[in-house]
């Protein structure tokens, strides 16, 4: 039976009054929390699949990685599917630090968008920009999404809880 151990617990963010700050602080909330899941976790099993579907610790957060730099870096993406599965030679340790870099990076072209209406400055090549709006929405949709999986695939490996 996995130990229990459980992360401590941090409430959504309360963020100023303003639309953007929101955004931004739930997004920012997101990143940490889904970080968290996966930064300690042990090999092999963080990037063993512990479900049917192939879905595993590691291949989340390379995921996420690559859609935050796909919509704010607008590095293209030929094969999604491949983003789900991180390098053999990566360790948990590599992707989470490849994960915040890219947050951080992420974070320095947001720091520039005045207008949530404005298109994201750095759009995928050959693809119409999304508006920061849009952009800031779906990563917060997609990585709430993905950190509810990362839980529950933590907490399989080693029983550890906590957002």
């Amino acid at each position: 039976m996995p130990r229990r151990d459980r992360r401590g617990d941090t409430p959504p963010p309360r963020t100023g009054s303003g639309e953007t700050e929101t955004l931004r602080g739930f997004l920012d909330y997101l990143r940490t929390s889904v970080a968290a899941k996966v930064e300690g976790a042990p090999e092999p099993q963080a990037r063993t699949a512990a479900v049917p579907s192939g879905t595993n610790l590691l291949g989340l957060l390379n995921h996420l990685t690559s859609v935050e730099r796909a919509i704010f870096l607008g590095d293209d993406v030929p094969d999604w599917q491949a983003t789900f599965q991180a390098a053999p030679a990566d360790s948990v340790a590599d992707v989470v630090a490849r994960y915040r870099e890219t947050v951080e990076r992420a974070n320095d072209v947001l720091d520039g968008c005045v207008e949530l209406g404005a298109p994201v400055p750095r759009p995928r090549h050959g693809r119409p920009a999304p508006s920061v709006r849009w952009a800031l929405t779906h990563m917060i949709e997609e990585t709430g999404r993905h950190a509810g999986h990362a839980d529950i695939l933590r907490e399989l490996i080693d029983g550890s809880t906590g957002r």
